[in-house]
């Protein structure tokens, strides 16, 4: 047998040495997780809906683990100014993502300028709620059910206008979603923001707009809002009276609604996503944070690492479906 020059043998004995150093360094820092703050990136400006989620929730979620969850806001570009420094971060989960619809439609609307995988380039690691929606329509609209408006959009282009925050956003894709399902064809208006879609449809210039459960109750309560239906699976508590898509004849509305989750940088260690989500659950299983949530329009809905991937996976191929068949086209 040929035997190996000393020198050789020395440094392969060494190099397997600092492979195990290496690796020992690996999990100590596993189990020491996290051991300092951990960045919490939102896609959006200070107040609103996904920052204000991811503070109440980061506030209980740092507490179970011993560290505090600081919140960085990085606006702009739909999300994905965020969604891309997250993506070039260390897999160290010191550095996390508040994903919401955008994650999986950027990419979809803006295939040439935006190429992350949403799967493959991140670590889910858990889905905490999703955002149904309500179809409002003016207080003092003709169209007194959701039946009426299809039954006026039918009657040929545009004959019905919908007001939305934007292209791409979660009420144009619900609004085009209807269309498809009503075959219809519509009047699209963007504007930048909910506020200025809603108020366009309370004075009746525009007809319909799909709106987050949160914000409007005071309108319907005042008489200036009038709402048609609700994207959940059954009837909201809170408004008992209204019917669902689904009972109207338009089943599936609750499978397209926005998602809210954490998300982390591709190569994250299995151990470090488990202890998140199990802290994410803790805080999720509260009843003061159910209550909290609610408040906020979301409707708690836990999924761990594995699940929350595969959920990401089918529906960025629902969003694709739709937005191919529907030809939205980014601004």
């Amino acid at each position: 047998m040929k035997r190996q020059h000393p020198t050789r043998r020395l440094l392969l004995i060494a190099a397997a040495l600092c492979g195990t150093a290496g690796l020992h360094a690996q999990a100590q820092a596993q189990s020491d997780y996290p051991n300092k703050p951990i960045k919490l990136v939102v896609g959006y400006s200070a107040g609103g809906p996904t920052d204000v989620l991811a503070r109440v929730l980061g506030q209980d979620i740092g507490a179970t683990l011993g560290q505090p969850l600081v919140v960085e806001n990085k606006p702009g570009v739909n999300g994905n100014i965020a969604t891309d420094f997250v993506r070039q971060a260390a897999p160290d989960g010191y550095t996390l993502i508040v994903n919401t619809i955008s994650h999986n439609v950027n990419p979809l609307l803006q295939p040439d300028r935006i190429k992350y995988d949403p799967v493959k380039d991140f670590t889910p690691i858990s889905m905490v709620a999703v955002l149904p929606q309500l179809i409002v329509v003016a207080g003092d609209s003709p169209y007194k059910t959701l039946g009426d408006l299809v039954k006026k959009a039918q009657t040929g282009p545009s004959a019905v206008s919908y007001g939305t925050a934007g292209v791409g956003g979660s009420a144009h894709l619900a609004a085009a979603l209807l269309e498809q399902r009503s075959k219809t064809q519509m009047n699209h208006i963007p504007f930048k923001g909910n506020a200025p879609a809603l108020t366009e449809v309370m004075a009746g210039r525009v007809d319909f707009m799909f709106f987050p459960m949160i914000g409007v109750s005071d309108f319907v309560t005042s008489g200036k809002v009038r709402i048609l239906a609700a994207t959940t699976a059954k009837r909201h508590p809170d408004y008992p009276q209204v019917p669902t898509t689904a009972e109207l004849g338009f089943p599936g509305f609750e499978d397209y609604a926005q998602p809210i989750g954490f998300i982390a940088p591709a190569g994250l260690p299995a151990p470090i996503a488990a202890k998140l989500d199990a802290a994410i659950a803790t805080a999720l299983n509260k009843p003061p944070m159910q209550a909290r949530l609610k408040s906020l329009g979301a409707e708690v809905k836990h999924l761990g690492p594995a699940e929350y991937r595969e959920w990401l996976a089918q529906d960025r191929t629902r969003w694709s479906q739709l937005i191919k068949s529907a030809n939205i086209k980014a601004e």
